[in-house]
């Protein structure tokens, strides 16, 4: 995999290098050509914790992990888990879906996690009550749910509001 390993805030060193580029090698298994695929690694200090987000495109899909830790070495290994993990777990659709296209970078001759298939447990109908943003907020926080979709009149567009990881809000709008 060729590898572009990025510090915000901090000094990659020779060795940071060498352990990411040594455990991201993990990956190369779960494709048909290794030596094609670009990753792109940033990593981040902010207080005690220190996170490594990585990010792999592929021509069909991106996948993409971020951890967080006081150890940069043992974010490391949680985000290479996470990025195998998610491979796994998706291989049957992966498979289905892009068996048959050319030049697909994936290689299925793995094991897959024996899962049951994820099926939509819930499903719900609400009527979306016209609202400004800093109603939404208030809602968020007293449902003390990570999103909240409404029907935005700041904006005039369906919106969903999420809890960012910092504590922050973000929104989507859906024109």
């Amino acid at each position: 995999m060729k590898i572009s390993i990025r510090g915000d805030k901090i000094t990659v060193t020779k060795a940071i290098k060498e352990y990411i580029t040594e455990k991201l090698g993990r990956l190369d298994k779960y494709f048909e050509k290794p030596k094609e695929i670009e990753c792109k690694v940033l990593i981040k200090v902010k207080n005690q914790n220190q996170s490594i987000e990585v990010t792999v495109p592929t021509s069909k899909f991106t996948l993409r992990a971020e951890e967080r830790h006081q150890d940069l070495y043992a974010a490391t290994d949680l985000v290479i888990d996470k990025l195998e993990g998610q491979i796994r777990k998706n291989k049957a659709k992966l498979e289905k879906q892009y068996r048959d296209v050319p030049k697909f970078e994936m290689n299925f001759d793995y094991d897959a996690i024996d899962e049951e298939e994820e099926k939509i447990v819930k499903r719900k109908n609400i009527d979306m009550k016209p609202m400004g943003e800093e109603e939404a907020i208030l809602q968020i926080e007293l449902l003390n749910h990570d999103f909240f979709v409404f029907k935005n009149i700041d904006e005039d567009c369906v919106s969903v509001l999420y809890k960012r990881k910092d504590g922050s809000y973000g929104i989507i709008n859906v024109k």
